[in-house]
């Protein structure tokens, strides 16, 4: 099995700004936050993909087979109204897109995804590949 290990270059800043201004909702640092993904495979079975989406539900995801591309999208729009005044207090989008190319023995009709506590697990198995054919070596006379 290979990991990859994901590198955040932003860390270190996000958690400078974290300390200067909090964790609310409005400052810097929820703006510069992108969700991670994770690719790897698995015993050279398959292929997995990892998306963190911690402020999304299921129901905003899309999980798609495009060609030879897997397409995750996930898209969120919310409002608090006041409901007394009947206007928007609050209003707020996300989303999150990714394309991850896969290989030519990717099986495509057999991918699976669930979601599980903010991480969608998307895995691609592989196709079984041929044995080689043993080609044998006559002699001539």
């Amino acid at each position: 099995m290979s990991n990859i290990i994901t590198y955040d270059p932003f860390v270190e800043l996000r958690e400078f700004q974290r300390q200067l201004f909090g964790d609310d909702l409005f400052t810097p640092t929820k703006a510069l936050h992108s969700p991670t993904t994770d690719v790897w495979t698995e015993d050279d079975k398959q292929l997995v993909i990892e998306a963190h989406l911690p402020n999304f539900e299921q129901k905003d995801i899309d999980v798609n087979v495009d060609d030879s591309v897997l397409v995750i999208r996930a898209e969120k729009h919310e409002q608090e109204r006041d409901k007394k005044k009947q206007y928007v207090i609050r209003e707020s989008s996300s989303s999150f897109y990714r394309r991850v190319k896969l290989p030519e023995i990717a099986d495509k009709d057999n991918v699976k995804a669930h979601m599980k506590n903010g991480i969608l697990t998307v895995t691609v198995p592989f196709k079984e590949l041929p044995a080689p054919k043993k080609i044998a070596i006559e002699t001539k006379k």
